[in-house]
This record gives C-alpha cells, sequence and structure tokens, in this order.
C-alpha cells in the first residue's frame, strides 16, 4: 500500500517542509548530541538483523550529515558490512521524545588522520592494551578503524510540545476524533546530504583512504 496522508493524520499533520536544510542540520546536531548513543543496524549473510549501541564521534562541522563512529575492526559487524553495507542509525531522547533514523551505506576509514580527528581518549577503554606492544589501545592500534555511516535519508522528529502538552493534545485528538502530532516530522534528502556532505569531505584530512 503506498503512503496515503488522508489515512494517516499523524504523520500528515506533523510533516514539516518549510524549513532550511541549515536549521535541520542545526537541529539534528541537537538531537544526536542529547540522545548521545545511537543503534547501528546491519544485515547478516543469513537475513538476519543486528544491532548494536555506539556514540557518534563529533560533528567536527556544523554541516556535517554523516555519522562517524570509532571502532574494533575485530568484531563481526564489519563481516555483515561486506555482505550489505546498507545500515540504518536510530537515535532516540527519552527525555523529549525526539528521534532521529538515519539511512544509508557503512564505509571503513582505516585513514590515521582521519582516526585521529576523531579519536577520544574515552574510546581507548573499548580496546585495551593487549601487552604486545602493538596492540595499545590508542589511536594507533591497528584495530581501531572508523565507520563513515553516509545517509541516503534522515528522518527525525522533534517535539514541539512538552510531556503535559503532549497529553493534552492526545486527550482532546481522542475526544474530537481529530489526529495529534505534538511535534514536526522533518526529512533531509539524498539531494541535501550530498550537498552538504562535500563540504564535510574538504574538512578530512587527509583524502579518504577505503
Amino acid at each position: 500500500m503506498s503512503p496515503n496522508p488522508k489515512l494517516d493524520p499523524y504523520t500528515a499533520n506533523a510533516q514539516n517542509d518549510d524549513i532550511t536544510p541549515a536549521q535541520k542540520i542545526t537541529d539534528l546536531h541537537k538531537l544526536v548530541e542529547s540522545a548521545k548513543t545511537g543503534m547501528l543496524t546491519s544485515r547478516a549473510s543469513n537475513g538476519q538483523l543486528h544491532s548494536r549501541a555506539m556514540t557518534p564521534a563529533g560533528p567536527v562541522s556544523p554541516t556535517q550529515v554523516n555519522l562517524v563512529f570509532i571502532a574494533n575492526n575485530a568484531s563481526f559487524k564489519f563481516e555483515e558490512f561486506q555482505n550489505d553495507s546498507n545500515v540504518n542509525v536510530s537515535f532516540f531522547d527519552t527525555s523529549s521524545t525526539n528521534w532521529a533514523s538515519f539511512a544509508g551505506r557503512a564505509q571503513i576509514i582505516t585513514d590515521k588522520a582521519v582516526i585521529k580527528q576523531h579519536w577520544s581518549s574515552l574510546t581507548a577503554a573499548y580496546f585495551g592494551d593487549l601487552g604486545d606492544g602493538i596492540h595499545k589501545g590508542d589511536e594507533n592500534d591497528p584495530r581501531v578503524v572508523a565507520i563513515e555511516v553516509i545517509p541516503d535519508e534522515i528522518r527525525y522528529w522533534v517535539a514541539t510540545s512538552g510531556a503535559v502538552g503532549r497529553s493534552v493534545k492526545t486527550a482532546v485528538a481522542s475526544v474530537t476524533g481529530k489526529g495529534s502530532a505534538p511535534g514536526e516530522l522533518r526529512t533531509i534528502t539524498k539531494e541535501e546530504v550530498c550537498s552538504d556532505l562535500r563540504v564535510f569531505r574538504r574538512l578530512l584530512i587527509p583524502t579518504i583512504h577505503r
């Protein structure tokens, strides 16, 4: 069945297409920074979907729409990326009910300059020093790579009412029979992603090698 606004008044009432790309990205950054942790979902060769909690590094630019994660290349998710590079990353902020969904493709970055740009001292805790003089758990550790999720489309929700306001609107909607949408549903299109991604690429040092 194709989407039908008449049959889905909640989504139709919430959709806001009158916001500039710059404002959409600014509000998206606020949402991701508030949520802190996202669920990165990939597909195994048998078709199963696997998700894991990951915290993105950055953003390093006010126009950045892609996500960058520092990760251990010994984990099984890298095998899944090779099977199917299509992934989803979702965020949910329990304090506001804001959420975001990044649908895109995962690419692996091994360039140490790029890894250093996104490295945090707290990240070392996830690797550990194996004591062999090679796997030290620092940014030069051969296990350390970056996962770049390049979105094809980003959809996110921004609540426009607090918890009390949402409850009131829901109660009114249940009585009147009119759909309630105590927030805005926004979309960053593929065309907007490509435009902003070109800006981000110029900020990476040096050119990414994959």
